[in-house]
């Protein structure tokens, strides 16, 4: 009987100050300002799109060398690329100015930069007449750099 008495008490002595505890640092926590919310935006260098765009490429890969379909793996990757880049910079590239790019265009250059890179990872994942489009259009473009 000594002994329950002798429990119950260091119980409350050991709860109550651990129950007090949490209940203020609960309490500061609220009146505290979010920080991740206000952080200024910085705009996506070359070393960002570099390891976005090869994550991307790497869930391609992977993705249909586990048999899911090219084109639904491309769409994951792709959103996957975008969303990264419009919630950690504000679609903003820094190499394009300190204008946010607008959605679709987020998304074409995704898809193409993740294919691209696809091709030189896993070219046997890229079906044929896809790895010939981009083929098409990258040669078209290093003929107008020319």
């Amino acid at each position: 009987m000594q002994l329950k008495l002798i429990y119950s008490k260091l119980l409350k002595v050991i709860c109550t100050p651990l129950f007090l505890s949490f209940l203020l640092l609960d309490m500061s926590s609220i009146n505290n300002e979010i920080y991740a919310n206000n952080k200024k935006l910085l705009p996506a260098n070359d070393d960002d799109l570099y390891l976005y765009k090869g994550i991307g490429a790497s869930y391609l890969c992977i993705a249909t060398k586990a048999g899911v379909e090219f084109k639904k793996a491309t769409g994951i990757a792709t959103a996957t690329y975008v969303q990264v880049l419009e919630g950690k910079h504000g679609g903003i590239v820094k190499e394009l100015g300190k204008k946010k790019i607008e959605r679709e265009k987020l998304f074409a250059g995704a898809e193409f930069q993740i294919v691209t890179t696809a091709m030189q990872y896993c070219p046997d994942n890229v079906p044929k007449d896809i790895s010939e489009k981009v083929e098409k259009i990258m040669d078209k473009n290093f003929k107008n750099k020319k």
